[in-house]
């Protein structure tokens, strides 16, 4: 289905009605340990936060990736081919996209995000700076469903290259992350490339500052989902009933982010339906699984992608990979 707004071009793939994704949310929030998928942080202020949060010096894969990226860069456009379509997966305000223009020299560009206002805005600023070039917006839940043959076939000649970048990856269940990966696959043809970022293991304290920052941003970032469920339950969270925590679980080489009741309190979740949660209580709402180099690359050639490069920073923090369909 296809708004018809002003430049740049939006579609959405969004599946609406969405009663049984509330239905999901709702029995997450019921459960033993109470649950809230991740999607729900990126909301349009979540994309803001989130913005917000990669400037932080505390958040280094932004960071990070980026001084790869710029050591790289021509060695990695050198591997990708000419006037591909650019497809930015979680693509928020487009900041990397626009990095690589120059090199990439793109036939166009094709933003994914589930924030569609925040989408808009930022293609529109992309398209803005580049009047050139085509800009194509896809308002799309990345963990439902990737739709985009159709928008594909409309240059053939011309393969797309998905961009992946940050540590998002990380926020799939591996069995997850697997099938994610095989829907990029199947969108690859023969000539279609994937360029990913994956965050590396590194010592816990450094995990831990970089999702529970000194400013408490990533605080009202993670606390910013409760007024998304209140807006899609019609529920009654007080965020100021909860508080931010994010630590590093050792045994499944991940950081996960609570929300944790700071007193015994109920919420009405929905018309007839309330929970009650006690003092620390907590409510799940990220985790960000972390890998190791050669794991990474086992994990795209479970899903049909083999890894041709990868680049790494000098402290084999952060990690990013290109790979191609066998």
């Amino acid at each position: 289905m296809s708004l018809a707004l002003d430049l740049p071009r939006l579609e959405t793939t969004l599946r609406l009605p969405a009663q049984d994704e509330l239905q999901q949310l709702l029995q997450g929030l019921l459960q033993p340990s109470a649950r809230i998928d991740s999607k729900y942080l990126y909301d349009d202020r979540g994309c803001e936060l989130f913005t917000d949060i990669c400037r932080l010096d505390e958040y280094y894969p932004t960071r990070t990736e980026a001084h790869i990226f710029s050591d790289h860069r021509d060695a990695i456009a050198a591997q990708l081919p000419d006037t591909p379509q650019w497809i930015d997966l979680g693509c928020g305000d487009c900041s990397k996209t626009l990095t690589w223009l120059d090199a990439v020299q793109p036939a166009r560009v094709i933003g994914v995000d589930i924030a569609g206002e925040f989408l808009h805005s930022s293609m529109a600023a992309v398209a803005g700076a580049n009047p050139e070039l085509e800009c194509v917006g896809v308002v799309c839940d990345l963990t439902q469903h990737l739709e985009l043959q159709e928008l594909l076939a409309e240059r053939p000649t011309n393969p797309p290259v998905f961009f992946y970048p940050g540590s998002s990856i990380g926020n799939f269940e591996p069995r997850d992350a697997m099938r994610f990966l095989r829907r990029i696959r199947a969108h690859c043809g023969e000539h279609g490339r994937l360029l990913i970022g994956a965050d590396l293991l590194k010592p816990r304290a450094i995990l831990e500052a970089a999702y529970d920052d000194a400013s408490g941003v990533t605080a009202a970032f993670n606390l910013n989902i409760l007024n998304v469920v209140n807006r899609e339950l019609d529920a009654e969270f007080l965020p100021e009933l909860f508080r931010h925590l994010a630590h590093f679980d050792e045994a499944h080489r991940r950081i996960e982010m609570h929300l944790v009741a700071r007193e015994r309190h109920s919420v009405r979740l929905a018309r007839h339906t309330r929970r009650y949660f006690g003092a620390g209580e907590r409510i799940v709402t990220e985790y960000s699984h972390k890998y190791s180099v050669d794991e990474f690359r086992a994990l795209l050639a479970a899903s049909g992608l083999h890894c041709s490069h990868y680049w790494t920073d000098p402290q084999d923090w952060f990690g990013v990979f290109l790979a191609e369909p066998v």
